[in-house]
Formats: C-alpha cells, structure tokens, sequence
C-alpha cells in the first residue's frame, strides 16, 4: 500500500506541467544527441549540467534522465540505418541491424528497437520501484566497512570491465582518487594540495571537469570521424514497413527476456552500464542460438536482447546511485553531481527526505 501511495504521488510530481515540459525538453533533445555519431550521453549532460542552475532540483534531474534515457534510444536508429552508432552502447545494433536495412527490412529492424526498448524499459522501471525501498532498508545498517567495500567493488569493476587495459583503468581510478583529495578537509578544515590557489580550496568544480573530460574532449575526438567512407543507403521507411513480420516477436520472445534480465542485472551493479549489458546480452545470444552463423548477418534477436539489455540497464542504473550514493556509471556520476550542486545527497535517506525527486522520477 506504501509503494501505491507513493506511486501515486510520484505521478503528481511527474505530471506538474514544469516537471513535464522539462521531461518533453530532456527526451527530445536526448533523442537527437542519440542520432548524431559521436555525440554522446555524456558530453550532451556535461555541456548541459550549468543549465540546472537555474532549476529546482526535481526539473533538474527530470531533465538529465530524460536526455540519458532519449539517447539510449536514438542511438539505435543510425546504428540500424546508417551503420554508425550514436552510443557506445548501440555499437552491438550494427551487427544486425545494418545488414536488415540493407535487405530491405529497415522496417522491422526500428519496429524491434522500439519493442525491445520500451519493454526493457518496463521492466526496469518495476525493478526501481520494487528494488529501491528494500535496497535503502538494508543501507540503513551500512557502516564506514560496507560503504568503503561497495565504493571499492564499483571503483574496481569501473576500471576492469571498461574496454582496453585493466592497469590502465585502475591507474585512472587512482588519479580520481587524487584529483578528489584537493581542497579542504571537512573534518579538520585543513587545505590540501591547492599549491597556493585560493580557488582550488573549495576542490576542483565536477561541472568544469565533466566538461573537459566528457563535453570537449568527445567533440573533438569524434569531430572528424564520419568522413567519404562511411557508406549511406537510402530507404523509404513508412508506419506500413514498421510492421513486424510474421514470426519476428515469437523468434525474439526468448532474447527479449534474457536482454531484459541482463540489464536489469547488470544496472544494479556499481560501475558497469548499458554498455556491458548490450555486449553481454548479443554474446549470450548467439551462444544458445541454434544457428550462430546467422548473427552478423541479419538476425532479429541480435537486436531485440541487446536493446532491452541497454533500456533495463539504464532505468536499474538509478537504484544505486539514488539508494546508497553510489554511482552505476559514468553517467550516473554525472547525475550525481548535478545533485550535490543543489546540495542534495544522494543515499538512504533521500527517499524519506526529498520523496518528490525521487518518486516524480
């Protein structure tokens, strides 16, 4: 009776016409931060993390969920119809979703991206709302230990899971680590390692370093990426073609359960994302298919387990980050500090004290 209650509360938030609007502003622009190769979730909320100033923090993170959930679906459609992925986490959608549209069944292909994404998405949400308040009754008898270890497991999961070198992961976790330590003690009140800056006493600003890091840096490392070789077909899509055809959603029933498990999974974890769970969910695909040689080919559930991966995981990703403070990616790290600038702190406590964000989200 409390989560209906709550429930229903979370939907008064939810429908206030400033929540709302921000909502509508966050999908759409999230939906063309999606489409566009190179321009990722990240760099999209770090450019726009200073517009949340001017914001009550409800609009605020209503704005920056509804841009990370938008882009997790815009992603998929150049990934389908250009072979250019707009995320990291649509890269597994080429695979299949290419060679579809290239035999005329772009159609289909969208019509699964959609289906597996709004399904994934269900199911996470349900995950959130089931999963939260239990997962704070069991924060509230964390001590400095079980912190220390969750903050540990993420840290380390971050930086091995990740692509490329695990040293080189666990070398950048400890330069976050160092950059963390400027400014001044909140115990002792002590300045540290802000070589005679005054301005480095308050520590390095997360909005100036997320844009450097993120904003910046992936513009200019993806600028001039999509050049005269990348190869562009030309189809007619219509509401007729996006009909699935027979025996599409019965041959992905089973990819659709499995991605959404994943995801969900896999979301709860600290330091993992959508990127793993998509990349997870096509291997476990094509391992109990019965025919693996199809996949790379034109396969329907090489789209449908990894997109409802990718959507579960990026509902459940919120669970941690929003119940112990404990961010699930790097773009839950972003929200996170889009929350302390408004002074809010993200852990058991917020579903007590600020009900309104967290069940208007």
């Amino acid at each position: 009776m409390d989560i209906f209650n709550n429930l229903m509360h979370g939907f008064s938030v939810a429908f206030a016409l400033d929540n709302l609007m921000w909502a509508v502003f966050g999908v759409f622009m999230g939906n063309l931060i999606g489409v566009l190769p190179g321009m990722g979730v990240l760099a999209a909320i770090s450019i726009l993390l200073p517009l949340t100033y001017t914001m009550t923090p409800t609009a605020a993170l209503v704005m920056l969920s509804g841009i990370y959930y938008g882009s997790q679906y815009g992603g998929g459609i150049t990934s389908i119809m250009l072979n250019l992925p707009g995320t990291a986490s649509h890269a597994v959608a080429c695979l299949d979703g290419n060679p579809l549209a290239r035999n005329g069944k772009a159609g289909s292909a969208l019509f699964m991206l959609m289906f597996s994404s709004f399904c994934g998405a269900s199911v996470g949400i349900l995950a959130m709302i089931l999963f939260s308040p239990l997962l704070v009754d069991v924060a509230f008898k964390f001590g400095p230990a079980e912190y220390f270890s969750m903050m540990m497991l993420g840290l380390l999961a971050g930086a091995t899971l990740a692509k490329g070198s695990a040293i080189k992961g666990v070398a950048m976790v400890v330069v976050g680590l160092l950059l963390g330590v400027v400014g001044t003690d909140v115990n002792t009140g002590t300045m540290r390692f802000h070589f005679g800056i005054l301005e480095l006493s308050d520590g390095l600003q997360i909005v100036a370093l997320a844009m450097g890091l993120f904003g910046v840096a992936d513009f200019l490392k993806n600028i001039n990426r999509i050049g005269g070789d990348s190869k562009v077909t030309s189809a007619k899509v219509g509401m007729k073609s996006m009909r699935p055809e027979a025996g599409d959603i019965k041959q992905s029933r089973g990819a659709l359960v499995r991605g959404t498990a994943i995801g969900a999974a896999f979301g709860i974890l600290p330091g993992t994302g959508p990127t793993i769970a998509s990349f997870i969910s096509y291997a476990v695909e094509k391992k109990v298919a019965r025919e693996p040689r199809r996949f790379g080919r034109g396969a329907i559930e090489g789209i449908a387990g990894p997109e409802a991966a990718t959507s579960a995981s990026t509902q459940t990703s919120f669970i941690p980050t929003m119940s112990l403070g404990i961010p699930g990616d790097p773009v839950m790290a972003l929200m996170l500090g889009a929350l302390i600038i408004h002074g809010i702190q993200p852990g058991p406590q917020m579903m007590i004290e600020h009900a309104d964000m967290f069940w208007g989200l």
